[in-house]
């Protein structure tokens, strides 16, 4: 698999899968997110999804791919700092607003700036007609957020936070994108990077949820979010795994802006499994969402 996807990058092929995975990631990531803003506090269930995917990822870590180059240990180390400081920022988020009201501005936020990251730290240029995609789909984006300030009638109070705090997790999904983007392409072996990221990305927060568990008045049995935790840690390896390869395979501006789709397929879910008005007005604004990642993807 690894000589493989060595032996795509760069090429026409290399980027034709790199949009399937990209794809892919909106999905999952989507999905992800439904599942931590779903029935379990968001705390709780962050903890029980790193813990689930930081212990299945140890042993591949350890023992099945070959162990991470001298020079990676700071760029793990920066990784986790950053990844860490996004995970509080999007479960505080997530305690403050509604899936579908945070999830669009994280998302957002985070494929401007992960362009700029890479023109800066790649060299990668967008046309001009990627750019007017990109145009699209930022206005989609945050056209769905000023819908939501204005009229939604629950979380009136909390709103405002929310969405500061979303624009805030944003900036950091663009730093994690395209600085985990640079730590997959510094190692010879891209599994490498994947498993000894979920295991050492897995040790934080299970700490962290478990004091705010036993801070709880009610407590929620740990077997059944648990069970949830496990599958999610399923998801974020599918997820995170898919978007990662896609930025090693090709253009990471280009794979950070086909993942926000996951926007549309955040409100889906948030319609259909969380029972979250979308309306006429805010399918509208997803359509934008779609329409510029189309434009990114054909303005090549």
């Amino acid at each position: 698999m690894t000589d493989w996807l060595l032996s795509i990058q760069n090429t026409e092929s290399g980027h034709n899968v790199a949009l399937f995975l990209a794809i892919l990631a909106a999905f999952l990531h989507a999905v992800f997110g439904a599942l931590q803003k779903g029935r379990y506090d968001p705390w709780l269930m962050r903890g029980a999804i790193d813990a689930s995917y930081g212990l299945m990822a140890a042993p591949f870590a350890l023992f099945v791919v070959p162990w991470p180059e001298t020079h990676m240990w700071p760029i793990f180390l920066t990784v986790w700092l950053i990844h860490t400081f996004y995970k509080l920022l999007q479960a505080w988020a997530y305690t403050k607003g509604s899936y579908t009201v945070v999830y669009p501005v994280v998302r957002g936020t985070g494929p401007f700036f992960t362009v700029i990251g890479a023109y800066l730290l790649f060299g990668e240029t967008f046309s001009t007609l990627q750019w007017f995609g990109v145009g699209t789909l930022l206005v989609g984006i945050f056209g769905l957020a000023a819908y939501n300030l204005r009229y939604l009638k629950t979380e009136r109070d909390t709103l405002h936070l929310a969405l500061v705090l979303a624009f805030i997790t944003g900036l950091f999904v663009a730093l994690y994108t395209t600085y985990d983007a640079y730590g997959i392409r510094a190692t010879e072996n891209p599994f490498t990077f994947l498993a000894w990221f979920f295991m050492i990305d897995g040790v934080f927060m299970p700490p962290v949820s478990y004091i705010h568990w036993r801070r709880m008045t009610v407590r929620p049995r740990i077997p059944p979010l648990m069970l949830r935790g496990i599958f999610g840690g399923v998801v974020a390896f599918l997820s995170f795994g898919s978007i990662m390869l896609a930025t090693r395979l090709d253009k990471v501006g280009e794979a950070a802006v086909l993942r926000e789709t996951s926007t549309i397929f955040a409100a889906v879910i948030g319609w259909l499994v969380l029972k979250e008005t979308v309306g006429p007005r805010r399918v509208a604004l997803m359509a934008l969402i779609a329409i510029g990642a189309v434009i990114v993807e054909i303005g090549v």
